[in-house]
């Protein structure tokens, strides 16, 4: 008999080590760990030792994940109850940013809403947007998470830290220069977060109106392949919430 029929043979029969149970005893195995030779049943058992640790590091694993997820959810509520808590509309994005900031611990994060009503048309927040941003927009059915190669919107995060604003963690250089600030801020960037704001009443393919971003010096902190299921929350509230600067 060759391995292949013994180990058939085996699992065909398990009453086979019931009737010779001596056999489990005698029948000596290469230790794994050392040179001497252990029983089939002293084997087994460190089979079984081996199977329960990975167990319980895949047990640890989860729970971590659970933790985490937990505190996204903690965070996500009091990120949301800050934005509708906010009763000034012309407010409402810097709320949203600076909420990103202080609860998420976002290092940079900064957003632009386009075709507002009137009385928003010279707000910071309505800068002009060039046609290439909103076609890279509209293009988003989910959030972009990866490397700043050179995004035109990451300059945002740059304009938003040399206008002083405490939505980056960068301060103004010692010559308070704002161009230096931004500079600075946008060498810094090193991965970032694109979420399309578009019509939450809308379909997936409904037309954008803004892009939230946030940026980070980390390059692993928004990262290709990451989950974005808070992120998608994320741009769905705040598209709803900022949907009040749209002309009606």
């Amino acid at each position: 008999m060759n391995d292949r029929e013994v180990a058939e043979y085996l699992l065909a029969n398990p009453e086979f080590f019931v009737e010779h149970a001596e056999t489990l005893a005698t029948v000596r195995l290469a230790n794994p760990h050392g040179k001497a030779a252990v029983s089939l049943q002293e084997r087994q058992m460190e089979m079984l030792r081996d199977k329960n640790k990975h167990l319980e590091r895949r047990l640890a694993e989860l729970l971590r994940y659970g933790h985490e997820n937990d505190s996204i959810a903690s965070k996500f509520n009091r990120w949301t109850i800050r934005v509708m808590a906010e009763r000034d509309p012309y407010a409402l994005p810097r709320t949203i940013a600076g909420g990103l900031l202080d609860i998420f611990d976002v290092p940079q994060a900064a957003l632009r809403v386009w075709d507002v009503a009137e009385p928003y048309a010279q707000a910071d927040f309505a800068r002009h947007v060039s046609e290439e941003v909103r076609i890279f927009a509209g293009s988003l059915s989910t959030p972009y998470c990866g490397a700043n190669t050179g995004f035109e919107a990451a300059q945002w995060l740059a304009q938003t830290a040399g206008a002083g604003n405490p939505a980056t963690n960068l301060a103004t250089s010692a010559t308070d220069d704002p161009s230096a600030a931004s500079s600075e801020t946008a060498q810094t960037t090193e991965s970032i977060a694109l979420l399309a704001l578009r019509d939450p009443e809308g379909a997936e393919d409904a037309p954008t109106f803004g892009l939230l971003v946030m940026g980070s010096s980390d390059p692993r902190r928004f990262h290709e392949g990451m989950a974005t299921d808070f992120l998608t929350q994320i741009g769905a509230l705040a598209s709803a919430a900022l949907s009040r600067l749209l002309p009606r």
